[in-house]
């Protein structure tokens, strides 16, 4: 076994396809099927089943790739502890982002790596947060930005900045207490949890941070919630605010990320005020290399310069 025929049976496993993981690697795919053919005869195992959407991993191909991820992890530990040695960070590191931040942050930090740390790569991956925690727990990830993370033993955090859920409107809305005559200010004054009851919201997907923070409050202060519309995107949620559709729960940094600050009504909700974290997470048991300590300082300093 070689580590090349490794990281294409890794890659190939997490892909789903033997075409999607040869678009990724730059590998023609007969290339790839023959070394992965390689290591199951080499190993004496069917690894892969092929079918018509692409293969699905057998028994033995699951411990394998438990197995391959730790294997290339430790390669990128090596790595990068050889380079420290050379002051300058080297390897690969993969950054898993949400979607609000991946839009605001991947051309900041790519640039960041092209001028700090020229010699290392970093590979972005956009999710939610509760998929990039279960991206860290597997090997895919090894730093991620979470918001509100559950307590995990396997996945560390700390906590970098905490924002106000606000509510988010149309500008015409018309919603408690409304901004001064006259203003033009796009931020009004707070309104309570209460006045939430019964409004028309665009929410996330259950699951979601977001959801999560407003769910657990409307239980604890006995809101009804009204969830006109559900949409797994984040993103666009500005978007069906501003043509009128509803009302909305969010940071006033998701809305600015998304450039719509000037177009929305952004007030924030009291009584009680609602808390996003963000915070930093690694695996817990995995050993902090030099390119992930780098790293790290430098998502840090980002998310305290907004």
């Amino acid at each position: 076994m070689d580590l090349r025929q490794l990281r294409t049976f890794v890659q190939v496993a997490e892909a789903g396809s033997f075409s999607k993981a040869a678009l990724i690697l730059d590998v023609a795919q007969p290339a790839l099927s023959r070394q992965v053919r390689q290591l199951e005869t080499e190993l004496r195992e069917t690894l892969l089943l092929r079918h018509g959407r692409g293969v699905a991993l057998t028994e033995a191909g699951q411990r394998l790739l438990a197995h391959g991820r730790a294997i290339l992890q430790q390669v990128e530990v090596a790595r990068s502890e050889l380079a420290a040695g050379r002051d300058e960070p080297a390897g690969q590191i993969a950054i898993g982002l949400p979607p609000s931040l991946a839009r605001q942050w991947t051309l900041p930090l790519i640039q960041a790596f092209q001028i700090q740390m020229p010699k290392a790569r970093c590979a972005i991956i956009e999710g939610f947060s509760m998929h990039i925690s279960e991206w860290l727990i597997e090997g895919r990830l090894d730093l991620g930005l979470l918001y509100n993370p559950e307590p995990s033993a396997q996945v560390s955090t700390r906590p970098l900045i905490e924002e106000a859920l606000c509510l988010v409107s149309p500008l015409a809305a018309d919603v408690g207490q409304e901004t001064p005559q006259g203003s033009s200010q796009d931020v009004a004054g707070p309104i309570r949890f209460a006045q939430l009851s019964g409004l028309p919201l665009v929410m996330p997907q259950r699951g979601h941070t977001f959801r999560k923070l407003m769910e657990t409050q409307a239980a604890l202060h006995g809101v009804q919630l009204n969830v006109a519309w559900e949409v797994s995107s984040v993103g666009v949620i500005p978007d069906l605010v501003r043509a009128g559709l509803g009302h909305a729960a969010l940071t006033a940094g998701a809305v600015r990320a998304h450039g719509a600050l000037q177009h929305l009504r952004v007030r924030p909700i009291e009584a009680p005020q609602i808390i996003s974290t963000l915070c930093l997470a690694e695996p817990a048991q995995r050993r902090s290399t030099p390119l992930a300590r780098r790293t790290a300082q430098l998502l840090e300093a980002m998310a305290r310069a907004g």
